[in-house]
Formats: structure tokens, C-alpha cells, sequence
């Protein structure tokens, strides 16, 4: 089974690919966040054949949603219904730092964070 991984921004969209088995992530590119984005999402999707969506999930250090949160459910609800896709939620508490610090600031580090919070799922999925 094969996945996409998104790590939502209200600016950019970090978005990652598994592989055919659902076992490692890797980065595929960053999206602006403009009307274009469900398009383009829609795109990777049927060309990759992605049969499951995972989405960072936004939470503080107490585990609660933050501000962005409610922007990640209209978005992943939305998706869902245009893409005919399941969504799913994956924790993706300090991410962009992880990525920040293996590879340093670039234009892909959306999409290493979207890699990292895919990979925790698919470890999860395949334990």
C-alpha cells in the first residue's frame, strides 16, 4: 500500500511519498498553498497510485490542538472528499525542527518534515 505523507503550512505544503510496500518515506517536493494545492495533491495522488493519506497532526507540548490544527482538519476533510481518499492523523510534534537539524534550512525541509511524520506512521503500521 502505498501512502503520502503531508506536513500542512498555511504558506507551503511539505509533501512525501512510501514506497509500493508502505515502508519508508521519502521526500518528494513542496507545494505553495494556493487555490492550486488540491489540484496538484490530486495529481500525486493518481499518478503514484497513493491509496492512503497521512497528515501531520498539530498539537502543543500538553498534547492540545494548535491554532493551525482547525486548518488541518477543513484541509484533510476537503481532501478526503475531492481526492476519494482516507485521511489520516500522525503526530507531528517538532518535525520541521528534525528536519532543520539533519539537513539545515532549504527549500525541501517541507518535505523532509512530511518524510519524518510518514515514516512515524508507517513504523507504527508495520510493527
Amino acid at each position: 500500500m502505498k501512502y503520502i505523507g503531508i506536513d500542512y503550512g498555511t504558506k507551503r505544503v511539505g509533501v512525501a511519498l512510501s514506497d509500493d510496500g508502505g515502508t519508508m518515506a521519502f521526500p518528494y517536493s513542496v507545494i505553495e498553498n494556493t487555490p492550486a494545492l488540491f489540484g496538484e495533491l490530486q495529481r500525486i495522488i493518481k499518478e503514484h497510485d497513493v491509496s492512503g493519506v497521512v497528515v501531520g497532526e498539530s498539537l502543543d507540548y500538553s498534547g492540545k490542538p494548535n491554532p493551525v490544527m482547525q486548518k488541518i482538519k477543513i484541509f484533510a476533510g476537503a481532501l478526503e472528499k475531492q481526492a476519494g481518499i482516507s485521511v489520516r492523523y500522525e503526530p507531528e510534534f517538532l518535525t520541521s525542527a528534525q528536519a532543520r537539524h539533519i539537513q539545515g534550512d532549504s527549500q525541501t525541509l517541507d518535505a523532509s518534515a512530511a518524510a519524518i511524520i510518514l515514516q512515524s506512521f508507517l513504523d507504527k503500521m508495520n510493527q
